[in-house]
């Protein structure tokens, strides 16, 4: 595991951010739950009702498993509280390989306020400038209005929106694209 801690003054003691390639039978229950809370608090990653928990615990077992995805977590005194994915262009994507897209970013409700989210973009970051990406993208729903707040704040770019990203309670949302330059690369 490789700790990160994120250097703002807007993190709170006691919640960090890590890159992790296991989980131990505590820290997937406390994914799964923390997900599973984030789900019904509406700051789910895509579900909008949350799986069963077997279901859950072969999602994230599977994160771990995929080549080029990479999980990174926040913790409260040592508690999963959030999680987010950093995955890696495909080797076929030759022309799009100075690039990695975040995805699945959420915190728990219990944690939320203190700085969790920062710490995970920032340990990404960190980890996508160590191995060698220069550019992050992701996508938002407008309903997620947290995360759209946090990555505007920490220099995110919306370049884009689709008017029809998301059904949500019969309803369509928009949904938003944004970027981030982390750091030049010599070409």
């Amino acid at each position: 595991m490789e700790t990160m801690i994120a250097p703002s003054d807007t993190i709170q003691d006691g919640v960090m951010a890590e890159h992790v390639t296991q989980l131990s039978a505590g820290d997937l229950s406390d994914i799964v739950d923390a997900c599973t809370q984030a789900i019904v608090e509406g700051g789910g990653f895509g579900w909008l009702t949350p799986p069963d928990r077997p279901d859950m615990e072969k999602y994230w077992r599977g994160v771990l498993l995929m080549p080029g995805r990479n999980l990174f977590v926040s913790r409260v005194d040592g508690v999963i509280s959030g999680a987010a994915q950093l995955i890696e262009t495909p080797a076929n994507l030759e022309a799009q390989r100075h690039s990695a897209q975040i995805s699945g970013h959420f915190v728990a409700p219990w944690a939320r306020g203190r700085g969790n989210g920062k710490a995970i973009v920032r340990g990404i970051e960190y980890f996508a400038r160590e191995a060698g990406y220069s550019v992050l993208k992701l996508d938002l729903r407008e309903t997620q209005t947290a995360a759209i707040a946090l990555y505007n704040g920490l220099g995110y770019v919306r370049w884009g929106i689709n008017p029809y990203y998301a059904m949500i309670d019969g309803k369509m949302v928009e949904g938003y694209y944004y970027t981030k330059k982390i750091q030049d690369t010599e070409q």
